[in-house]
């Protein structure tokens, strides 16, 4: 059995169905009940991503196109963890910017409570941001190696207007640190005095910053060993309780998808190929996909 041991932070691979239920019920009751009356965060329809893969050398035009995300449909409820699993190139990651609109897609609609994503103006976009963040893969590459941590974390809070005066960013920082695992020394440091999962911390609180209500973690955990990966993976399910957090947390690994996510979807070739509740993909899956990733973790 594939299991995570922290002090006094462990989570298992595999649960009982009584575990796994339980786990869901106390994360997000409403839907866990099967509640009808819970109005989604947020809607994706049909969303696609075409790349084109250029002229021939010869001249001979365009030679096809790759479907990075093809049709996809799903809904985010407030509340709940989405884990988006499947193998390396399977789309993921487009699919997550997408959402945010960090990539623009070739066709499809996004809607976050109600608002229509594409048709947002810049200026509407920038106010929605505040509300939708991310936290990348690499804790490294993700922060500008010239700025300290403390103006690596200021920056949204400075970007982003009501931020208060200059005292007051200094104690947000300071605030959002201690709640990341880290304290006031880490204020005039570089990213590169830290270790992978202390710059993982420091993402984390950047995407904090504003206090949104939607954050796509980016297989946050993948660039980590083991060990230090399963702290993060607590510190999020620690954090999504403390500020009331909505995630699609995006993975290869489907053992800390099981662990985390309220819900699964599985992505495959670019199509989302089964979604449902934790419990009914780890123990009933449809999809032979799915069943081939649950051979894997093993």
């Amino acid at each position: 059995m594939f299991t995570f041991h922290i002090p006094a932070l462990t989570f298992a691979s595999r649960r009982t169905s009584k575990q796994r239920i339980g786990l869901i019920m106390d994360r997000m009751p409403q839907i866990a009940r099967g509640r009808r009356d819970v109005s989604s965060l947020l809607q994706v329809r049909n969303l696609t991503k075409i790349y084109p893969l250029g002229e021939s050398v010869f001249g001979g035009g365009a030679r096809g196109e790759v479907r990075a995300v093809d049709d996809v449909s799903f809904d985010i409820y407030s509340g709940e963890t989405l884990g988006l699993v499947g193998e390396s190139g399977s789309g993921k990651s487009t699919l997550g910017r997408m959402v945010l609109r960090l990539i623009e897609p070739t066709s499809g609609s996004i809607c976050f409570e109600g608002k229509d994503l594409l048709g947002a103006s810049r200026g509407e976009l920038r106010r929605l941001r505040r509300d939708m963040q991310i936290i990348f893969q690499d804790p490294f590459g993700s922060l500008d190696p010239r700025m300290r941590v403390e103006d690596v974390i200021a920056e949204p809070l400075i970007i982003h207007p009501n931020s208060g005066s200059a005292n007051g960013i200094r104690s947000r920082v300071t605030e959002l640190l201690r709640a990341v695992g880290l304290d006031e020394s880490a204020l005039r440091r570089f990213p590169h005095e830290f270790s992978g999962g202390q710059r993982q911390r420091i993402g984390i609180a950047r995407a904090l910053a504003l206090r949104p209500k939607f954050i796509v973690a980016d297989e946050p955990v993948s660039a980590l060993d083991v060990s230090v990966g399963a702290q993060i993976v607590n510190l999020l399910a620690q954090l999504q309780r403390e500020f009331g957090l909505t995630y699609l947390f995006i993975s290869h690994s489907m053992p800390v998808v099981r662990y985390l996510a309220t819900r699964i979807a599985v992505m495959y070739r670019g199509k989302m190929v089964e979604v449902g509740a934790t419990a009914q993909i780890t123990e009933r899956p449809a999809h032979a996909y799915t069943r081939s990733l649950l051979a894997a973790a093993q």
